[in-house]
């Protein structure tokens, strides 16, 4: 059976990151990508410059189309700027029965322009984090779910993961790419498990679209049956050598993207 990972996100114009960064990491894993499109955003390598979001009922057409169709194995969430779009989102995945699901809570890009409307975190909160198989917030979206101070430690990230965990969530990963220090470290908590994920921090600004190919992988390595912990496990090293190979392009002139294919070329 050919595996299949439908990816539920924003497009990035410039090409680094939302529903083309996903598309590109599902091929490159062997997986093939459906998309259902929730915004549009006017962007490039060195921000945001417009965001046009798609009507919640055409949001349901694109997922009835496609899971009608499609046997779909996992379901990556990216950008949803609306409450009315989380709303439909959650819908739609109970109404196709969808439980390998990954969300990536993008509130804010690489730029630092906000993706996500203010008033719709409540509503991710309550609607959509409970329906996910695993969460992959980084260290100020944690924050923001919590309306909490952005963690600055390994400790700090464990208890931030802990009380999402207590706040409905199912297992999460809490990113630290934000932090300092030689390694990259990321904690992973499921409800009996906690595993701690540590690679050579990579000196490259060029890191656009890095939360969303990282929750991409998840969705492919979910959708070729591997487990949870294993899937998170691999997409740690997967994204670190794409980080790593990213200064082989000359994208822009900002965050230039990370390197999708870098096991071909």
């Amino acid at each position: 059976m050919t595996p299949i990972a439908v990816t539920i996100a924003g497009s990035d114009s410039g090409g680094g990151a939302g529903i083309q960064a996903d598309l590109k990491t599902f091929s490159a894993l062997g997986v093939y990508g459906a998309s259902v499109i929730t915004a549009l955003t006017a962007q490039n390598t060195k921000g945001v410059t417009g965001i046009h979001d798609v009507p919640p009922e055409f949001i349901a057409a694109q997922m009835d189309a496609v899971f009608s169709d499609l046997d779909v194995c996992a379901v990556k969430i990216g950008m949803l700027s609306q409450p009315a779009v989380i709303e439909t989102v959650a819908a739609g995945l109970d109404r196709w029965k969808q439980i390998n699901v990954v969300l990536d809570p993008v509130m804010v890009a690489t730029s630092g322009d906000r993706l996500l409307n203010p008033q719709a975190i409540d509503v991710l909160k309550r609607v959509l984090i409970p329906r996910a198989l695993v969460i992959t917030p980084n260290l100020p979206e944690a924050a923001a779910l919590l309306d909490a101070p952005l963690a600055r430690t390994e400790d700090e990230m464990r208890r931030q993961a802990e009380a999402l965990i207590v706040r409905g969530a199912r297992a999460v990963l809490v990113k630290g790419g934000h932090c300092e220090g030689d390694e990259s470290v990321d904690v992973l908590l499921a409800a009996e498990s906690f595993t701690r994920l540590a690679t050579a921090r990579v000196d490259t600004k060029n890191t656009h679209g890095t939360g969303c190919t990282l929750s991409s992988v998840i969705a492919a390595a979910l959708a070729k049956s591997d487990d949870m912990e294993t899937a998170v496990r691999n997409a740690k090293k997967w994204i670190s050598a794409a980080i790593a190979a990213a200064d082989r392009f000359t994208v822009g002139h900002g965050h230039g993207p990370v390197h999708h294919f870098h096991k071909f070329y």
